[in-house]
């Protein structure tokens, strides 16, 4: 009995710990924003199929509930990714996810030529000097890791940063302290200052 108590215990802890510290990560280096234009990038991931695999309809869907309400005339919607098998790439995959599934039908940017983050981050900054509030959207580390090197390369734009709807309780729940722990690993790079909490 105790050890039943004891793993149930553990497996709770477990649960709480990946679901504060995704809600933690999803906080970071963003600030409340303001104006009307809004960009949100969508971060692609490996997707060697020729249909958008699990998680990038997962990105594309905490893309698209990210948009302002009302605002949609005033954003663009990034998908990021170039192709990881010689086909199309993972930015076309989610935008014709977007278009054809969830029937979205606003402004698409799509920016086709990324393999890593740095360079995701890299070939989007043209498409956002220009806008109110960005918004990066993927899974809480990625996009924390997103967020530091946009204000690596960008510190102006990244003041501009607010946060994207892609933490929400509960959601991804069972596999949250397994996400936190690839996290840790993915963050172990960023300085202190680049995992601040801003709001």
């Amino acid at each position: 009995m105790r050890r039943v108590t004891g793993l149930a215990v553990t497996a709770a802890a477990s649960l709480a710990w990946g679901e504060w510290l995704n809600r933690r990560w999803s906080r970071a280096l963003v600030g409340n924003g303001g104006g009307v234009s809004e960009a949100v990038v969508v971060l692609g991931y490996r997707n060697p199929r020729a249909t958008a695999n699990f998680i990038n309809r997962w990105r594309v869907r905490a893309g698209l509930r990210s948009i302002t309400a009302g605002s949609a005339r005033d954003t663009r919607v990034i998908f990021s990714g170039g192709a990881t098998s010689g086909g199309a790439s993972e930015a076309q995959l989610m935008a014709d996810y977007a278009k054809s599934v969830l029937g979205f039908d606003d402004t698409v940017i799509l920016e086709d030529r990324s393999a890593t983050t740095w360079e995701n981050i890299t070939n989007v900054i043209p498409l956002l000097e220009d806008v109110d509030r960005i918004k990066i959207a993927s899974q809480p580390a990625h996009a924390l890791k997103a967020r530091a090197y946009l204000r690596r390369q960008r510190p102006d734009l990244a003041e501009r940063l607010v946060p994207a709807d892609d933490y929400r309780p509960g959601e991804w729940m069972v596999v949250k302290p397994l996400l936190a722990l690839h996290g840790l690993w993915t963050l172990r790079r960023l300085k202190a200052d680049e995992r601040r909490i801003s709001l």
